[in-house]
């Protein structure tokens, strides 16, 4: 995801300002370059490297940049970048783990605009967008939302209406979707093998955070760094279907489902006595029994042979390195 060599989307697959009803260049302005360096001991180095690239949006005059979360978390320094080649520290001001998101204040001034927020929810399958990213009109690319639908990260993440987009952005990480109004809608999470395509086949495609999430818990993000809501319950089990069971593909360690047993290999069965159809099913059941810290009963398949597990669940947050003011 790393920009490491310059390099440009072919011209007929990038967006022509004088095609579109608003100021392109204004809007590619607003995306900025986010690097970031995450200490080797992080909880999270082992998964996502210590050295982490992608963008992020402007979206306010004061510049602060929204961004997707995983670029920013434990981060120890962070560098932001604008079109016009400014260079800004940043400071990881939060991240939610429920939507995904992560706000980055700059530590001086970015001098680039703001890109106004819009709303997913208008949008719909067909739609024309554009996936946008730092470096101006050369790494925008016209693309098509495919679908809007139900998304479960194997890492107890969950989006009740994701976006998908194609064709896809090679460097999604933060890219901002961007829709025929010159709004942006959301903000770029993965790349993904989408199975909804407007042509009826498999293709590969982006996965977006919409970026009407963002509202409800802006102000609390600002505060507190995080929604003020009590944390869920994190088990650090990773999850996803295989020939219509759920399969333990393997667990944080460290982690509570680790530190009660649970292996890679393992089905599960059901969660607090209920029977659990899919990774969706299994994280709203387990939310729905209490914020973190609560015990969740687990029924697991090893080797042919039912076995209950207690699991003491617990705030992921508390395992990651908190951000210092730089």
């Amino acid at each position: 995801m790393a920009e490491t060599i310059h390099w440009a989307f072919p011209k007929d697959l990038q967006p022509r300002g004088n095609e579109l009803g608003f100021d392109l260049d204004a809007a590619l302005d607003a995306l900025v370059l986010l690097r970031s360096e995450v200490p080797e001991d992080a909880f999270t180095a082992s998964i996502l490297g210590t050295e982490r690239a992608g963008y992020g949006a402007v979206i306010r005059e004061d510049g602060l940049v929204l961004t997707i979360g995983y670029l920013i978390s434990e981060a120890s320094s962070i560098w932001l970048t604008t079109n016009r080649g400014t260079v800004v520290a940043g400071h990881p001001l939060a991240y939610d783990q429920i939507t995904g998101f992560g706000l980055v204040l700059p530590l001086g001034r970015l001098a680039a605009p703001a890109l106004r927020r819009g709303s997913a929810a208008r949008a719909a399958a067909g739609d024309p967008v554009i996936v946008a990213g730092h470096g101006g009109r050369a790494h925008a690319l016209k693309a098509a939302i495919v679908a809007k639908r139900e998304f479960a990260g194997y890492w107890e993440y969950l989006l009740d209406e994701a976006i998908f987009t194609a064709p896809p952005h090679p460097q999604w990480a933060g890219a901002a979707l961007i829709d025929g109004s010159g709004q942006l809608i959301g903000v770029g999470s993965l790349l993904v093998q989408d199975r909804e395509s407007l042509a009826g086949k498999a293709d590969q495609g982006n996965m977006f955070v919409p970026v009407d999430l963002l509202e409800p818990i802006l102000e609390d993000l600002l505060k507190f760094g995080r929604p003020a809501a009590p944390p869920r319950p994190w088990l650090g089990l990773y999850v996803g279907a295989v020939q219509g069971r759920l399969l333990v593909s393997g667990v944080a360690d460290p982690g509570p489902a680790a530190s009660a047993g649970v292996r890679a290999g393992d089905v599960v069965l059901e969660l607090g006595g209920e029977q659990v159809s899919s990774a969706a099913d299994l994280f709203r059941k387990l939310w729905r029994l209490g914020p973190a810290g609560v015990e969740v009963p687990l029924t697991i398949l090893r080797n042919g042979t039912p076995l209950q597990v207690q699991v003491r669940s617990v705030d992921r947050n508390e395992l990651f390195k908190k951000p210092r003011l730089q």
